[in-house]
């Protein structure tokens, strides 16, 4: 059967085979509230476990001059995102983005930035939430089970429930997240009623030479503190990636993201100050479950156990939200081509289920390998958490150059919401990443996952580069770049079809054209070659 093929930016495109895209449907399950949850949930555990390491690093003092810096930068980096997501309602997230501004290898070094986050985070939860269950378990039952017992058990119930359909997760996320909110209200009326918050606590960490109590170890680790500050806010930007879900993308995207960061701006700081205040900032910095640490100095360790039940839902939340975000994201870019097609399956119930399947097994096998590899000093939390960071990092910092060039690139371009920060909001997010970025390079501990990233993305640009760049599929986010934005709705105008016969129709198209969507829409790819393939099993 002849296929039509398109040539541009060094890659190959060929035409969907019939039914293609009915195989990988998503259905519309979200209003604002939905994709609130989602954002909230995602990101809601990092209240949880996680941050606290950042104390260590810098101090109570660093680690709050760390939170303000982040405040910043992700305000930018939301008002961005919300921008680009208005214009470009794809599932594919930063990828999509990427890939419009700086073109298919942009594209796949965003999007496999993202898989790593979002990969990496939800090992880091599944690693948290297991220290959790074993601790409730141990105090209340009386048993204990392997670490990689728990794993496992974490990542079937989860890939299950993410599988159930979209509707399912929608709902999941809202109730756990107002949950787990009200889990740290709880906490903070706890730690302030109950007479254990102390003031002075914060700053029980003794100074080195010629340092002060608020900066202990002095300004250069505030750098040090960046990743682990990110932890409050880390996953709030996977919003775009619900775009092909939501029933009003373009106006409730924008919103919802608002609302989110407001939401975690102030759990995060109550966290910050009361669990710290608790339990003191040098066991803060060393505890690898702080908020349970922080209730058995309140209540003891029975109650604390209980208590904890609950405290294991805001994991949940995340784990649930986090995974939902590299399914679509493993989803997108397999659709399109870069990774294996068959990850973009959907089933009946229009979840990418053997993405959800494939990133559990990733996730699981990062963690048996650095948990090995860390053997009795426990290691494998934070290593796979600076993995996440690193690949957060370098996400955003594309994401903000994406929206830098698309400004420039197509300035008459349809935005129906536009970023009130602008450029500057973008200047400012993509300056922010590149300074943690710097402080991954300088602290020593970092170095292994920097070395395991390094190792994936040599990994992934050689097959990318030697294979996978000649057998892209036109996908909604490659067709909306390739034409500039002709294609702007894949579920409002549909898939392939007379949108793509005229982009295949660009032949030997070199400058600015006028797409179908209207004078300063977009512009056509320059130097595109069309050609017939009459291999059939291409």
């Amino acid at each position: 059967m002849a296929k039509d093929t398109l040539r541009v930016s060094g890659v190959t495109y060929t035409t969907a085979d019939s039914g293609y895209f009915e195989k990988r449907t998503l259905k519309r399950a979200a209003g604002i509230w939905g994709l609130w949850g989602l954002a909230v949930g995602a990101v809601i555990s990092g209240n949880f476990s996680g941050w606290n390491f950042g104390i260590d690093a810098a101090g109570f003092g660093g680690m709050l001059i760390a939170f303000a810096v982040l405040v910043v930068m992700y305000y930018g980096l939301i008002f961005s995102i919300g921008e680009m997501a208005s214009a470009m309602p794809h599932t594919g997230g930063a990828y999509s983005f990427g890939r419009a501004a700086l073109g298919p290898w942009g594209g796949f070094v965003t999007g496999l930035a993202e898989s790593i986050e979002y990969v990496a985070t939800t090992a880091v939860i599944v690693y948290f939430s297991a220290s959790y269950a074993d601790s409730i378990t141990s105090e209340l039952l009386g048993f204990s089970l392997p670490a990689w017992a728990w794993w496992l058990i974490l990542y079937a119930l989860f890939v299950a429930l993410n599988t159930a359909g979209a509707n399912v997760s929608f709902k999941f996320a809202i109730i756990v997240s107002i949950i787990s909110i009200a889990i740290i209200l709880f906490f903070s009326a706890m730690a302030l009623f109950s007479g254990q918050f102390v003031w002075n606590s914060l700053f029980d960490i003794a100074p080195d030479a010629g340092q002060t109590a608020f900066l202990p170890h002095g300004v250069m680790p505030i750098l040090f503190a960046l990743p682990f500050a990110m932890w409050f806010f880390l996953g709030i930007e996977e919003l775009p990636l619900a775009a092909e879900e939501s029933h009003n993308p373009v106006r409730d995207i924008p919103r919802a993201g608002l609302w989110a960061r407001g939401t975690l701006i102030i759990t995060g700081l109550l966290v910050l100050f009361l669990n710290t205040g608790v339990i003191g900032a040098e066991a803060m910095g060393v505890s690898e479950e702080p908020l349970l640490d922080g209730f058995r100095a309140i209540v003891g360790d029975q109650v604390a156990a209980v208590l904890a039940l609950f405290a294991l839902i805001g994991l949940f939340a995340s784990l649930q939200g986090i995974m939902f975000a590299y399914g679509r994201n493993m989803y997108s870019l397999s659709r399109a081509g870069y990774y294996p097609r068959f990850l973009s399956l959907t089933g009946k119930r229009s979840t990418p289920w053997v993405a959800l399947a494939a990133g559990a097994l990733i996730g699981f096998a990062a963690l048996v390998v650095v948990d090995f590899a860390g053997g009795a000093d426990g290691v494998a939390g934070a290593i796979v958490l600076n993995i996440a960071v690193w690949g957060a990092v370098l996400a955003y910092f594309m994401q903000m150059v994406s929206f830098i060039v698309l400004r420039r690139k197509f300035p008459n371009a349809k935005r129906p919401y536009r970023s009130p920060w602008g450029l500057f909001g973008a200047y400012a997010a993509a300056a922010i990443a590149a300074v943690t970025f710097v402080g991954f390079l300088l602290n020593e501990t970092f170095q292994p996952a920097i070395i395991a990233i390094i190792i994936v993305y040599v990994i992934g640009l050689l097959i990318f580069g030697l294979y996978g760049r000649h057998r892209l599929i036109l996908s909604p986010e490659e067709e909306y770049a390739v034409s500039g934005g002709l294609h702007g709705d894949p579920q409002r105008e549909g898939y392939g079809g007379d949108v793509e016969e005229q982009i295949l129709a660009l032949d030997g198209v070199d400058g600015p054209q006028t797409p179908a969507g209207g004078p300063g829409a977009a512009t056509a790819p320059p130097e595109t070659e069309r050609r017939r393939d009459r291999d059939a099993e291409e």
